[in-house]
């Protein structure tokens, strides 16, 4: 089994494998413009961030009913359990699935019908992050966020995704200040594809207490010390970043730069379906082409669970399950 870790940067929606996509078509009555699985897979060919959200969003459509949700996040908790997911913190866009008619309720029953079980299923405990996508209305995420009000035993977070360039942490300070006064933490994408300077509005004005990808904040030598002595983690995916083009490639990721300067860095998976590997996949993966040992990796798995949400009890004793695992791969 590979060691214990937390996913922490991880769109349920980007779980959405072909051949589930195929089957919640044909239960919908839907016909998608691909002939089988592999044309599918075919399409997940990317030349930026903007490129994948057009097949992203697209695709999601075959999501209409609660048993679709809830089939696609028991679909993510079997896979993550083979993992060595022991928690995760889940992104989903409900703005993606009200804009096309289907309501709040559904979304989130949905999805919590497999999260309420997974512990005694799948043997990981969850929670839910509500992401407002940033290139949508600020008012619009203020709707989304009342709408969510009677969700909030499902919904531990904010955060903030969807098309980084052009549409900066600031344009979301009201909404996000909404989300604290309701006892929610608050997470963004930032510097991803964007610059540096939207890591610092995601602290300075969005109140982040994380930070997912981050890795533009090498550009900042500021930053990269603010966020070293403050610890603000960053969610890390690797496989992603080489599949959207933030690096041209692996043995080029920065993320060993990162730990290198005293950041609370953690691993994560992102989209994986989209991406071509879950979450120990990219543990796999640094180990193979960033030559990143054991110590470093176990190290990783440990900071997933620090910079998680969970209670401080919870997360040492997950810690230390890391620290008694035989090997970190």
């Amino acid at each position: 089994m590979p060691i214990p870790k937390a996913e922490l940067h991880l769109h349920i929606e980007g779980t959405l494998e072909p051949e589930l996509a195929f089957t919640l078509a044909h239960r919908n009555g839907l016909t998608l413009p691909y002939t089988d699985v592999q044309d599918l897979r075919r399409a997940y060919s990317f030349t930026d961030l903007q490129s994948f959200l057009d097949l992203y969003y697209s695709l999601m459509d075959v999501l209409r009913t609660e048993a679709d949700f809830t089939d696609l996040a028991n679909a993510y908790l079997a896979r993550a359990a083979t993992q060595g997911v022991r928690h995760a913190e889940i992104f989903f866009d409900p703005q993606a699935h009200t804009s096309r008619g289907l309501s709040m309720d559904t979304v989130v029953n949905g999805l919590a019908a497999a999260l309420d079980t997974s512990q005694d299923t799948h043997g990981i405990s969850t929670t839910l992050i509500l992401c407002f996508l940033r290139d949508r209305p600020a008012a619009e995420a203020l709707d989304t966020l009342h709408q969510a009000r009677p969700h909030l035993e499902h919904i531990s977070a904010v955060g903030l995704d969807s098309a980084e360039v052009g549409n900066p942490p600031e344009n979301f300070t009201e909404v996000f200040t909404a989300a604290r006064d309701l006892g929610l933490h608050r997470v963004a994408h930032a510097g991803e594809e964007g610059p540096a300077s939207y890591i610092w509005q995601a602290l300075d004005l969005l109140g982040a207490q994380r930070i997912d990808h981050g890795i533009r904040c090498l550009d900042d030598t500021d930053l990269v010390a603010h966020l070293a002595t403050t610890q603000i983690p960053l969610t890390v995916c690797p496989l992603s970043n080489v599949r959207l083009r933030a690096v041209p490639d692996l043995a080029q990721h920065p993320l060993p730069a990162l730990m290198d300067a005293g950041l609370l860095v953690t691993v994560n998976s992102d989209d994986p379906s989209y991406f071509g590997g879950y979450v120990h996949d990219n543990f796999q993966a640094l180990h193979t082409h960033l030559g990143l040992n054991g110590d470093q990796l176990r190290q990783l798995a440990r900071n997933s669970f620090t910079a998680s949400f969970l209670p401080p009890r919870r997360k040492a004793q997950l810690i230390a399950e890391v620290d008694a695992h035989p090997h970190p791969w």
